[in-house]
């Protein structure tokens, strides 16, 4: 069934005819209108209550077909995830930073929800994965302790707002580090920046240069002035992905996107623990009680794919929430028959065009497909797919 789906205008998101978001919007329905001015940052796919997708024939909200026909999830999903599909589907573009930031366990999404649902909307966790579709700039999980000592030992102003950092061992180091860091006043943070950037300023070495990060630096300064998250670079693995190299950020691990359009999955939830480039509130307690602080080089947190046949590659990440495959298909197939899910899936077309049925298979085009369909698509050009369906 082709879905009509939702678009998130965040601040954050690349502007109108430069958005991914905004020209999958205008291919799959040339009706809409892109506003020149307008931040085109998200495109929603799933039954999300905050903008849950419909189905193009009959208007009907996803979830609540899902409800009147259980039979299309596939039988493991009813017997884990009841009448619900587990997963949120995303295409992102992103013009500014996004705030570094980490999810809950699904123990403790529990906790906070009972204790402040105000602030922590439900009681899941959110597992997350993104998948670059242009060169594409995160910070991904702490970096190896022995680069966070240079830093300290390099760099004066982070130095001054961490007392006695030389004498903690390693054990403690990232915590105490980062904690030390967030709990600082605001004015000391706005000082501590302000001599960073004019130090870094001066800096003529190429090798210090990139070292210390300055072109990253002063790019997170314009966006978010005398912001902490400002010194998380310091912390943090800063990864620069190619198209179609991909992160997966499981719970309790901190991250940022910075720059790019990738195509996201996640968990169903909205629990959101932040630690800076953000005007709203850090609860910085809770954040350092919950981090993991497993400590690896950037290399590492790439996430690789496996095959599955000659055009399709499957990012399974290690939780059953969701998994996401990329079909690439050449023309000269002519005729390409998809791997059948045993649960729901929801496609959509990147690039490339075809037929399958009636539908019209273009840019921006999304598609729930139910378990154990089979969807043979007739090819027009070379075609991208991204299919996103339940990991059992």
């Amino acid at each position: 069934m082709e879905l009509v789906c939702g678009v998130q205008n965040y601040e954050w998101g690349k502007i109108g005819v430069h958005s991914l978001v905004a020209t999958l919007l205008k291919s799959s329905n040339p009706k809409s209108k892109i506003q020149k001015s307008t931040p085109y940052a998200e495109l929603w796919m799933g039954c999300h209550p905050s903008m849950p997708s419909k189905t193009k024939k009959g208007n009907e909200v996803l979830q609540n077909f899902i409800e009147r026909n259980p039979s299309v999830l596939g039988q493991k999903v009813i017997d884990k995830y009841g009448k619900q599909l587990p997963f949120l589907f995303k295409v992102l573009s992103i013009n500014k930073a996004l705030s570094i930031q980490a999810h809950p366990s699904k123990k403790l999404a529990e906790m906070l929800h009972a204790k402040q649902p105000d602030i922590y909307k439900d009681d899941n966790y959110k597992p997350e994965m993104a998948i670059a579709l242009t060169p594409f700039e995160a910070l991904c999980g702490f970096r190896p302790i022995c680069e966070i000592r240079a830093f300290l030992k390099a760099v004066p102003e982070l130095r001054s707002l961490i007392p006695s950092a030389s004498v903690i061992d390693d054990f403690e180091l990232v915590k105490t580090a980062f904690r030390s860091v967030l709990q600082n006043p605001k004015e000391k943070i706005e000082e501590e920046i302000n001599n960073l950037l004019d130090r870094l300023s001066k800096i003529e070495n190429e090798e210090q240069k990139n070292f210390e990060n300055v072109k990253l630096i002063q790019h997170l300064s314009k966006e978010f002035p005398g912001d902490v998250g400002i010194f998380m670079v310091y912390f943090l693995n800063y990864i620069q992905l190619k198209e179609g190299e991909a992160i997966f950020l499981a719970e309790c691990e901190p991250h940022a996107y910075i720059s790019g359009d990738c195509v996201e999955c996640m968990a169903c939830s909205d629990n959101v623990v932040r630690a800076g480039l953000t005007p709203k509130f850090i609860d910085v307690e809770t954040l350092v009680s919950m981090l993991t602080y497993h400590c690896n080089p950037a290399e590492e947190k790439i996430f690789w794919p496996h095959p599955e046949d000659t055009f399709t590659q499957v990012f399974k990440p290690p939780v059953p929430d969701f998994a996401v495959a990329r079909i690439r298909i050449p023309a000269e197939t002519v005729k390409h028959t998809l791997i059948k899910r045993q649960t729901a899936s929801i496609l959509i077309v990147i690039a490339g065009q075809g037929i399958s049925g009636d539908i019209h298979f273009v840019p921006g085009r999304v598609v729930f497909v139910p378990a154990e369909q089979e969807i043979s698509i007739l090819l027009e050009e070379n075609m991208d797919i991204f299919q996103a369906f339940v990991n059992i």
